[in-house]
């Protein structure tokens, strides 16, 4: 996600020091966060899906579906994140077609990835 507009509208970030659990898998997921600064490991059990960077988003799932969270996100160094929950993001979704489709994108490329180890 690459829309500095963005962030320029986000009061609110949260710290998260290296090795700190942002959220587990199964816990209600009420915020997507967006990474403003560090890097986030993405984890299922004890593998690791993917390390997401400054701009990249988690968390987007859950407020999607509105099940619980399908993977666990920690801090991989410390970090600054933009939590977003479901009324923001339904607007943002809304107002911001941009904002939509780098979601579906994100989503995409993960179930891509996802698939591919599954050949493997």
């Amino acid at each position: 996600m690459q829309d500095q507009n963005l962030f320029n509208r986000i009061q609110e970030y949260q710290s998260f020091a290296s090795g700190q659990t942002i959220f587990r898998e199964g816990e209600p997921g009420n915020n997507l966060y967006i990474v403003a600064e560090g890097q986030v490991d993405i984890r299922v059990g004890d593998r690791l899906l993917e390390t997401v960077h400054p701009g990249g988003i988690v968390g987007e799932i859950a407020l999607i579906d509105d099940k619980p969270r399908s993977a666990t996100a920690i801090a991989r160094t410390d970090c600054l994140l933009a939590p977003v929950n479901q009324e923001h993001f339904l607007a943002l979704i809304q107002h911001t077609p941009r904002f939509a489709l780098q979601v579906m994108r994100v989503m995409a490329d993960r179930l891509r990835r996802t698939t591919g180890k599954l050949r493997d």
